[in-house]
């Protein structure tokens, strides 16, 4: 069976109603990053960043996966495949996908603030339960933080993604700009002669191999799904 990799960011969930952070209206423009992104911001008032990804969970418990979503989730019909992304909503496995690695953290787990990556202090958050009372403690009796790589942090995924790149016979790479290193790096480790496919809305240069299908998360990813997946 075919592996594919499939590379997502912030334009896979915008359809679904999320706000990506860097475009004109984005998160960012709300939310100064140094202030609720970065390991500073936490230091300096845990309050406004536990408060801040409260409201994200809310908002990301509204939202349904598009048929992006869906459309990357039915290729496992026909090919073993990974998808390595960006994001730290969870539509990805809403949707059906079996394997994803976030490589920014997940926006649904919160975690040990004196060692993010112990799992015996993260907790997975639900619906119900999506919000955190700031002050409340870990297991280890450091503040519960949310577990999300900040800005400054490094990405402790980025070797296990960057392995499934170079086991890919396809790659795909969706809503990303290929700006936010180390993730737009990874279509580095494809190995010569891999067909990569990129859909994007926007003109995107990424080299001579890369074939740009012009269009959204959905309409791309049915003119990709017409191309790889037989009748």
């Amino acid at each position: 069976m075919k592996k594919i990799v499939v590379l997502t960011g912030a334009g896979m969930s915008a359809e679904s109603g999320l706000k990506t952070f860097r475009d004109a209206d984005g998160l960012w423009e709300e939310y100064p990053v140094a202030k609720v992104a970065t390991h500073e911001g936490w230091e300096a008032d845990p309050t406004l960043v536990t408060n801040f990804y409260n409201m994200l969970r809310k908002k990301c418990w509204n939202v349904k996966p598009n048929k992006g979503h869906q459309l990357v989730a039915k290729l496992e019909e026909q090919y073993d495949v990974t998808v390595v992304t960006q994001n730290v909503d969870n539509l990805h496995e809403q949707a059906g996908s079996s394997k994803v690695i976030h490589l920014h953290g997940e926006l649904m787990k919160v975690c040990s603030s004196r060692d993010v990556d112990d799992p015996r202090y993260q907790i997975t958050l639900t619906p119900d339960n999506c919000e955190v009372e700031p002050g409340t403690k870990a297991g280890d009796g450091s503040l519960l933080r949310p577990f999300i790589v900040f800005f400054g942090e490094g990405v402790p995924m980025i070797s296990a993604a960057a392995e499934e790149a170079q086991q890919a016979d396809i790659f795909i790479i969706i809503g990303t700009s290929l700006n936010v290193y180390p993730a737009a790096g990874l279509v580095q480790y494809v190995r010569p002669g891999v067909p990569v496919y990129l859909i994007d809305p926007k003109p995107i240069s990424a080299g001579a191999n890369v074939q740009q299908i012009q269009k959204g998360a959905s309409e791309g990813m049915q003119e990709l799904c017409d191309i790889l997946l037989t009748k």
